[in-house]
């Protein structure tokens, strides 16, 4: 029989048992300790010039090995039966269920944002996806996600595919800023 100890609300007497290990937890730990994996081996097959010390795969060597050293500690310490405590400060319903619905839809902008980069460039199809979450999200005025999302993807256009060179497509629309840069 297990020796009784002072619990953590200070009550005498209580048994001390097995960690319970929290399923969701761990399995998002693993997860992301997948992705980093996947990341790591996929920065490896970036085609680096000859002749460039520092080139485009390190920054994806990195990002990589880091979340593949923060997916591990989180995966130890789960294993060892601490779980992360919610906030005080945190406005979350523990008792809600998952909304499916608002997930299936975030996913489905997601497809169409895929789909759409080729056809109509970069910067449209990430304005698309911006309204469609802020809609999706419950955006009292749901036009005004797209107005938003087709600026901030402007400006994040204009700074790596133009700036720096990225190869993200102008699309019809958009191409004449593309000559601009």
């Amino acid at each position: 029989m297990p020796a009784p100890f002072t619990g953590a609300n200070g009550r005498a007497g209580e048994t001390r048992s097995a960690p319970r290990v929290p399923l969701g937890e761990l399995a998002f730990a693993l997860l992301m300790l997948i992705v980093g994996v996947l990341a790591l081996f996929g920065a490896f097959g970036i085609h680096v010039p000859v002749g460039i010390q520092v080139g485009p795969a390190v920054a994806p060597i990195a990002v990589s090995i880091l979340l593949i050293g923060t997916a591990t500690a989180v995966v130890v310490t789960v294993l060892r039966g601490r779980s992360a405590e919610p906030e005080d400060g945190e406005d979350v319903d523990l008792d809600a269920r998952t909304d499916w619905l608002t997930l299936a839809k975030i996913v489905g902008a997601l497809i169409v944002h895929l789909l759409l980069i080729e056809a109509v460039g970069w910067a449209p199809a990430a304005a698309v996806l911006f309204g469609l979450v802020a809609w999706t999200l419950g955006a009292r005025r749901w036009w005004l996600g797209f107005v938003i999302g087709l600026v901030l993807a402007l400006a994040v256009h204009i700074v790596f595919g133009g700036l720096l060179g990225l190869s993200l497509p102008w699309g019809p629309a958009f191409g004449w800023l593309g000559r601009m840069f």
